[in-house]
């Protein structure tokens, strides 16, 4: 599980990044909606990079709401960007980072030490929420940034999660917001709206991956009422922006050409052929109109926490 990531099945699929769903050609069989996270590790790094200015507020915003944390664990880390990142705002706390994924957790450990946080960072590998049951202590802030819809049952995953908070212990998760943008509505080539059309193919792409999953549950993403649904209280939501402005800088580019590329190459047989001609010139290096080179590149973004709070 990873950040990503983007709501971020778009995009930030980072997870803590953004983009964390391969999305396959056939879109009924459950195997094509496998993640290979190691490949996806260097795209989800570079991602919730891309996006720190929107954790660190959001982290801003934890941070005023309780008292310094002792113990956070991040549940569905990836690679640990964010992991670091709380480490870097709590400087007082241990930072527990928890995956599925061992290589994801080896860039997180690495990450930590490059950072000087190797002292009080650790990682825990394991398939959630099972893997929870193996935390030594409770938490004071548990953090999910898009892991929980990868759970079939994701009133279950949130009541697993309420399980291992401390008393006073804050639950944050952030699931859902807004698509991310990179490009004006009408860009110049190929028709206008492209991006509103990626987002229609990949809603329904999460809804058969959802439907996929192990033991899947639908419920509706009232995400206040499902953690008090769990036993949860003073539940809070809170939206973050990230605006990196055109001109982008030759990162945001690069970002911005990886991500288009993906999406032509898992997404291609689901658009129509203007599209997937659109797609070619905007990520060919060679093309003016390509995003490589074009003045109006820009990152726009936005994500959403909720948390709610162990009482007893």
């Amino acid at each position: 599980m990873a950040h990503e990531h983007d709501h971020e099945h778009k995009h930030d699929h980072t997870q803590g990044q953004e983009h964390d769903h391969k999305p396959g050609k056939d879109r009924h069989h459950h195997d094509h909606t496998a993640l290979d996270w190691a490949v996806m590790g260097p795209l989800l790094e570079t991602q919730a990079e891309l996006f720190a200015p929107l954790y660190e507020r959001a982290m801003a915003w934890l941070a005023k709401e309780r008292t310094e944390p002792g113990l956070i664990v991040d549940v569905g880390s990836g690679p640990g960007v964010v992991a670091c990142l709380f480490a870097e705002t709590f400087p007082g706390a241990r930072v527990l980072a928890v995956d599925g994924s061992e290589p994801l957790l080896e860039r997180a450990r690495a990450r930590a030490d490059r950072q000087g946080f190797g002292d009080r960072f650790s990682t825990l590998t394991g398939e959630l929420p099972e893997v929870l049951g193996q935390l030594e202590y409770p938490a004071d802030l548990l953090w999910a940034s898009r892991s929980l819809h990868h759970l079939g049952d994701q009133r279950a995953g949130l009541a697993a999660f309420a399980e291992r908070l401390a008393p006073g212990g804050t639950l944050a998760i952030m699931e859902g917001g807004l698509p991310s943008r990179f490009l004006p509505r009408d860009f110049g080539i190929g028709r206008p709206g492209l991006e509103a059309r990626i987002d229609a193919i990949e809603a329904e792409w999460f809804a058969q991956m959802r439907a996929d999953l192990p033991g899947s549950v639908t419920e509706t993403e009232d995400w206040p009422a499902l953690l008090t649904s769990v036993g949860l209280k003073q539940t809070g939501s809170r939206s973050f922006l990230l605006d990196l402005p055109a001109p982008a800088p030759d990162r945001v580019r690069a970002y911005a050409a990886t991500w288009l590329t993906r999406v032509r190459d898992t997404y291609g047989e689901a658009m129509d052929a203007d599209d997937r001609a659109t797609l070619d010139r905007l990520v060919d290096p060679q093309d003016a109109a390509s995003v490589h080179r074009r003045a109006d590149v820009f990152v726009l973004a936005a994500h959403t926490v909720h948390t709610a709070v162990r009482t007893g």
